[in-house]
């Protein structure tokens, strides 16, 4: 039976499996999906692929490692430097980058927000975030601003993605229709350090997940004015779907998938 796997750490908390193990259903298939805990990602994807692995889900804090160490990259992961997905076959290692095609999809289709002529704050600046701003950026909005805690690092992106945005969390300011959390600030049960004002009547979007909850900065932007709040888990199952095709050929449907996974 083919073996998949995704790698992270933190990675208990990653329902993956079972967003695999449903789509598998649907499609007839049969495959084992894991969690690896890693310390360090080269050492583990050498281990999975050298044991009969066929492909990685790669998650924080690795995206970026994961992009030196595949022998090729789609076009999605060369803008955004990192990867998400790893698929092996005969010519060696590929890595895709399918984040910023799994979020848009999820804000448009899912959630039936218009991203046209918006003004979204995306905070961090991450290889979580990374794979996100291209696709965010062709989506007509009027202003992208990535605010991250050292604005340094949020200036390094602009030299990618030249049409955005750069601050620290600390300055911050004004009204945005869209707020997207990309830090891994909830992981400790955090909020990224930003003026209230910034959330209030935005819709707010965390890339994180909590099935059948709230996100701690979901929570938190509710508490203070927020028009909407959803967190990522949307977006982790239409990126999903996209890493299925590209692993087994068939893109699974989505649609019912996310309330199953908040049913428990």
């Amino acid at each position: 039976m083919d073996r998949y796997a995704v790698v992270g750490n933190p990675v208990a908390h990653s329902v993956s499996p079972r967003i695999h193990a449903i789509f598998a259903a649907a499609a007839g298939q049969e495959l084992r999906y894991e969690k690896i805990l890693a310390e360090e990602f080269v050492s583990a994807a050498d281990a999975f692929f050298e044991h009969g692995g066929r492909g990685l889900n790669v998650t924080l804090p690795f995206k970026q490692d994961a992009f030196g160490w595949v022998d090729r990259v789609d076009d999605a992961a060369r803008e955004a430097e990192a990867v998400n997905v790893v698929a092996h076959d005969d010519d060696g290692y590929s890595g895709y980058n399918t984040d910023g095609i799994g979020l848009v999809r999820d804000l448009r289709d899912n959630l039936g927000l218009s991203l046209n002529g918006r003004r979204i704050l995306v905070l961090g600046a991450g290889g979580a975030v990374r794979g996100v701003l291209g696709p965010l950026s062709r989506t007509g909005a009027d202003e992208l601003v990535v605010a991250n805690r050292t604005e340094s690092r949020a200036r390094v992106l602009r030299q990618v993605f030249p049409n955005i945005g750069a601050a620290s969390l600390a300055d911050v300011r004004g009204a945005y229709d869209l707020v997207i959390n990309g830090t891994s600030a909830g992981f400790a049960g955090e909020v990224p350090d930003i003026d209230p004002q910034a959330v209030r009547n935005a819709f707010c979007y965390d890339m994180s997940y909590a099935p059948g909850s709230d996100t701690p900065f979901c929570a938190w932007s509710r508490a203070h004015g927020a028009a909407g709040v959803s967190g990522g888990l949307g977006m982790l199952v239409e990126q999903a779907a996209e890493t299925f095709l590209l692993w087994r050929g068939v893109r699974p449907p989505t649609a019912g998938v996310v309330a199953a996974l908040d049913r428990g």
